[in-house]
C-alpha cells in the first residue's frame, strides 16, 4: 500500500478549463484537498461517492501531513488542487519535499494559468513580431514573500515587453510607480481580469498611469492578474508573422516565388 499524491492544476476558475487528466483524477480521488478561498466549488462537485473532501484555505502545511500519512498507509489517491497551474506560486516544492518525507509517491498535472485565460477573454496575442516576443511573469517585491534581490518589477520593465503580474493588486499603487520608472510609457495598455473565466468575471482595459485608479474604484485586492505591455493595444501595430506567409518555406510547405521575393524585399526596408 503505497498512495499517491496529484497536484491538480484546476485552471483558473471555470470548471471545463481544467485538463482531462486533471479532472479525471478528481474524479478517482479519495481525498481531495482545495482552498475555498482560491479554488471554485464547481471544480470538485464531481468527486466520486465517498471521497473526503478537505478544504485548505485555513490549513498548514504540517496540518496536512496525517493526511498523506493515511494516504500512504492505506493506498489511498490523494488530489492537491491548486488554482491556476501548480507551478506558478504553488508553493509545491516544499509540498514534493513534505511527501518524500511521508514516503508517498507524487506527480503534477499543468493547469491554465490565469495570464493564459485573461488574454483569451481579452482576445489579444501576448507576442507580436517586432512587438513583444517576450513574457515576463512576475509579483511586487517587497510584500510579505521576499523577492530575490536582482527581481524587481522596475528592472523586468526596461525590457519594454509584455509582463503578467500576480499577487500585486492590493498594493496598486506601487506597481503602477514602479511600472512607469521602469520605462513603460504612461499610454501603455494594460488589460486587468478579476476572477477570470469565473461567472462574475470582470476584464479592464486601461492605460498604465489609469491602473492605480482603475483598482481602486472596484476594491479588488485578490483573483486578480494584470497585464501591461505594447503588444495589448486593441488595434497592435505589427508585422505580419512569417510562419503562415506563403513567401515562408519550411519543412511542410514550398515558398511562393514570387510571396519569398515579397517578404526578402519588406525584409530588407526593416
Amino acid at each position: 500500500m503505497k498512495g499517491k499524491v496529484v497536484f491538480v492544476g484546476a485552471g483558473p476558475g471555470a470548471p471545463d478549463l481544467i485538463t482531462v487528466r486533471g479532472a479525471r483524477v478528481l474524479a478517482e480521488a479519495d481525498i481531495i484537498i482545495w482552498a475555498s478561498s482560491l479554488v471554485s466549488p464547481d471544480l470538485v462537485a464531481g468527486h466520486k461517492r465517498g471521497a473526503e473532501l478537505i478544504d485548505s484555505a485555513s490549513a498548514s502545511l504540517e496540518d496536512l501531513t496525517p493526511l498523506y500519512e493515511r494516504a500512504r498507509d492505506e493506498g489511498l489517491l490523494v488530489a492537491r488542487v491548486h488554482t491556476g497551474d501548480p507551478a506558478i506560486y504553488g508553493a509545491t516544492a516544499e509540498q514534493r519535499d513534505q511527501c518524500r518525507a511521508v514516503g508517498i509517491a507524487f506527480e503534477s498535472i499543468p493547469g491554465v494559468s490565469a495570464f493564459s485565460a485573461a488574454a483569451a477573454a481579452a482576445e489579444v496575442e501576448l507576442t507580436l513580431p517586432e512587438v513583444a516576443q517576450s513574457l515576463i511573469l512576475t509579483r511586487l517585491e517587497g510584500g510579505r514573500t521576499p523577492m530575490p534581490p536582482r527581481e524587481r518589477v522596475r528592472e523586468f520593465a526596461r525590457h519594454g515587453t509584455t509582463m503578467a503580474l500576480y499577487l500585486s493588486a492590493a498594493r496598486n499603487r506601487a506597481l503602477q510607480e514602479e511600472l512607469l520608472a521602469g520605462g513603460y510609457p504612461p499610454e501603455t495598455p494594460v488589460i486587468i481580469g478579476h476572477k477570470v473565466s469565473w461567472p462574475d468575471e470582470v476584464l479592464i482595459r486601461c492605460r498604465l498611469d489609469e491602473l492605480s485608479a482603475t483598482m481602486k474604484d472596484h476594491h479588488w485586492w485578490k483573483h486578480t492578474v494584470i497585464l501591461v505591455g505594447p503588444a495589448l493595444a486593441e488595434a497592435p501595430v505589427a508585422k505580419r508573422s512569417h510562419l503562415y506567409h506563403p513567401g515562408f518555406r519550411h519543412e511542410y510547405r514550398a515558398a511562393d516565388p514570387a510571396a519569398a521575393d515579397d517578404l526578402r524585399t519588406k525584409g530588407a526596408r526593416a
